[in-house]
């Protein structure tokens, strides 16, 4: 009753109910992208409070990262078969269910359990996936845009939160810090109850971009799970899928693996006070949300390929710079602005060479097998990172490796673009 009552005062204004399906994901990846980037203020209070190791809390943190990405091809494959607005309630309340536990831990199993295992879960199911499938149901022109505004949603929510986060942390406790993505999940549920719709047809409307009202396809009955498996089965034997794999697994390895969880202990080690380091994630989010809006639009109107390469070969220079900023707070900014607008302008290109080469239906549940790879990658940075610097004391060479291998992705992409060309 609310989505058809807002429709047709949409309508009359000549607004598609598809930017209505824009603001509720974009809320919805937003306060779950909240909840992950807590990760950044958690580790040093623990460590303080609880006396465990680095590595220990970095495992735990690991799991999340790990499943956050293992449910997103699965997740693609359940949003087909049940529906968004349904996929969405429930991931939600898990969010609200695993925050709730977390604020109750004692020891190191119950981290895993809370923010390993439940909200790795629940967060996986309103992943980046979430926004493909979003975009590529409501949405045939402006396509790149809507994904990159879902991207700077899910991106820049994991960091501009962490200055309020780091806040009340030090004043109130690392627990009161749960309560603001506490309520933003819970506003964005009660809205997604509400408005939300899974396909345009609901409404009596075309894809935005669109003219012709095309019934939703019939759902899917089979296993989701066998669903998806099936359509991995048939793009393993597509290069571009290996390509898309194996750049967003350094993706994931060079962003919300290693400097979301472990920039704010890095700059510890030199002397940078949370709350510095935390604004300077802010100004990384802040930035962030400009690049990636940014990549959308340039990916309606350029060459994908050139833009992946543009992209990870600057993000790999940043990061083998970082250590040359001798840690000032000017030399710190640099980086942050510069890394920032560069933090997951991938991901839009990325969408579009998955759905380009695999066609609408099956485009998000292939997205979703490559940010697996992305969240393979976070997960190997988060444990990595954590175990280089208990075991050399320091985080530099891991920074460094990650941005050697921004360099060998960007690289791969030219490979690649050239064996297309000679084929």
């Amino acid at each position: 009753m609310f989505a058809n009552t807002l429709n047709g005062w949409l309508h009359q204004r000549g607004i598609h109910y598809g930017w209505v399906m824009v603001v509720l994901t974009f809320l919805t990846m937003l306060a779950t992208a909240a909840v992950m980037g807590l990760v950044a203020v958690m580790i040093l209070p623990l460590k303080s409070e609880f006396g465990w190791e680095t590595g220990d809390i970095s495992g735990a943190f690991g799991l999340r990262v790990l499943l956050y990405g293992c449910v997103a091809p699965f997740a693609a494959a359940f949003l087909a078969r049940y529906g968004v607005r349904r996929m969405v309630s429930v991931a939600l309340i898990l969010v609200l269910i695993g925050l709730a536990a977390a604020s109750q831990v004692t020891a190191v199993w119950h981290l895993w359990v809370t923010w390993g295992f439940i909200v790795g879960l629940a967060t996986g199911l309103t992943a980046l996936v979430l926004g493909a499938t979003v975009a590529t149901t409501w949405f045939s022109a402006r396509r790149g845009l809507v994904v990159g505004l879902f991207t700077a949603s899910n991106a820049t929510g994991q960091l501009l939160f962490l200055p309020i986060a780091a806040w009340m942390t030090e004043h109130a406790g690392w627990r009161i810090a749960l309560v603001p993505p506490l309520v933003a999940c819970t506003l964005a549920w009660a809205l997604m109850v509400l408005f939300g719709r899974d396909h345009p047809s609901e409404l009596g409307l075309a894809p935005f971009g669109e003219t012709t009202v095309v019934a939703a396809p019939p759902r899917p009955t089979g296993n989701p799970f066998s669903a998806s498996i099936a359509v991995l089965g048939e793009a393993v034997f597509v290069p571009m899928f290996w390509l898309l794999f194996g750049t967003f697994f350094v993706c994931g390895l060079s962003t919300s693996g290693l400097v979301q969880s472990h920039f704010v202990p890095l700059c510890h080690d030199f002397g940078v006070d949370a709350g510095e380091a935390t604004g300077l994630l802010a100004i990384i989010g802040a930035f962030d949300f400009i690049g990636t809006i940014a990549s959308g639009w340039l990916s309606d109107r350029f060459n994908n390929r050139n833009l992946l390469f543009a992209y990870y070969g600057l993000r790999g220079l940043s990061l083998m710079a970082l250590p040359y900023t001798d840690f000032s707070l000017l030399g710190l900014s640099v980086f942050a602005v510069f890394y920032g607008l560069d933090w997951v302008a991938t991901v839009p290109p990325t969408v579009r060479l998955a759905a380009n080469a695999f066609g609408r239906v099956k485009a998000p549940v292939v997205f979703g097998w490559v940010f697996m790879g992305h969240q393979l990658g976070g997960a190997v940075a988060v444990v990595g990172a954590g175990m280089t610097r208990d075991a050399l004391g320091s985080y530099l060479p891991a920074f460094f490796a990650s941005g050697v291998l921004c360099i060998a992705a960007a690289l791969a992409v030219v490979w690649h673009r050239r064996e297309k060309a000679l084929a």
